[in-house]
Parts: structure tokens; C-alpha cells; sequence
């Protein structure tokens, strides 16, 4: 009988750390967009990395995901919780897709005035408003030459859009399959 009653606790025990799983999936991604907008800045500000629009437009897309993913996490509902990881994956996959036209189309380019990155920061007035964190300082040509580990920070940022995208999925997967 005891052995049984353990048993039980044992799996509602399981079943609650794996209930509140979404919820902190969707802080750890809050936390790794601030960290990642953390280190952009470190690479800017301390190591004389120039960003372009692109990588200002990506920094927009890790607040924007931050934000999503905090209320998602702050706000107990079930419903708010899937909306923010449906919110999260969208996001992650327009960063993807910024990424990936940073390296594929942007970085071959003498300048980037004109592009929708360059309007969106254009438009918001974010340039303006807050220079340490989106002034614009290169082109996405002389930023396309900056590397971490050798690989472009288009690559890196790309591959963490993608990261966070793979989560989000998981999240409306796992909500769907509880459900």
C-alpha cells in the first residue's frame, strides 16, 4: 500500500515539474534573448563590432521575443501561454529569415539604405530615440566581415532564431498533445 501511495506521489510530482515546463521554457527564452542582445552589445561596445541594420533589425526581433516570451511566462493562463509560444516561434522565424538574408543578400551589398531593415529603423525613430542600442554605425558589407569563433554573427544570430523557433515548437506540440 505504501509503496503504491509513493508511486502516486511520485507521478504527480513528475506531472507537475513537467506541467510548469512551458511556462519556464518560455522565461529561459526571455533570459537567452537578453543575454544575446547582451553580448551584441559587449561586441559593439567593448570590441569595436559595427552593426548594420540587419543586425539592429535582429536586435528588435530578441526584444520583441523577450517581451512575448515574459508575458507568456508571467501571466498563468494555459491560453496566454500558447499565444505567446505561437508569438515566440513567429518571431524566431522572421529572425531567421533576417539572418539568413543578412548573410545571403545584405552582406554582398556596398549599402543598405533602402532595405526594409533600414525603413523599419527609419520609421520607428529607435535610431534616434536609442543610439547605444540601435544606432546604426556600418554597413551590412563591413559588418559581414565581423566573426566569433570564424563564423559570421548573421550565422550565430540565425542559429539561435532557429533554437528559439525549435522551442516554440515544442511548447504548442507539448500543449497540443496535453490537450
Amino acid at each position: 500500500m505504501t509503496a503504491r501511495i509513493e508511486a502516486q506521489r511520485g507521478t504527480s510530482a513528475r506531472a507537475s515539474v513537467f506541467h510548469r515546463l512551458p511556462r519556464g521554457m518560455l522565461a529561459l527564452i526571455a533570459v537567452t534573448c537578453l543575454a544575446a542582445l547582451a553580448v551584441a552589445l559587449v561586441a559593439q561596445h567593448a570590441f569595436g563590432v559595427q552593426p548594420c541594420p540587419w543586425c539592429i533589425f535582429q536586435r528588435v526581433l530578441y526584444l520583441a521575443i523577450a517581451a512575448v516570451a515574459l508575458i507568456g511566462w508571467l501571466l498563468p493562463s494555459r491560453g496566454v501561454c500558447a499565444l505567446a509560444s505561437l508569438g515566440v516561434l513567429a518571431l524566431a522565424l522572421g529572425g531567421v529569415a533576417a539572418a539568413v538574408f543578412q548573410h545571403e543578400v545584405a552582406a554582398k551589398d556596398a549599402s543598405c539604405a533602402f532595405t526594409m531593415a533600414d525603413r523599419f529603423l527609419s520609421a520607428t525613430g529607435l535610431e534616434t530615440a536609442v543610439p547605444f542600442l540601435f544606432q546604426v554605425t556600418a554597413t551590412c558589407m563591413d559588418a559581414a566581415q565581423a566573426r566569433l569563433l570564424g563564423l559570421g554573427y548573421e550565422l550565430w544570430s540565425g542559429a539561435l532564431f532557429a533554437l528559439i523557433a525549435m522551442v516554440a515548437a515544442l511548447l504548442l506540440w507539448h500543449r497540443r498533445m496535453r490537450n
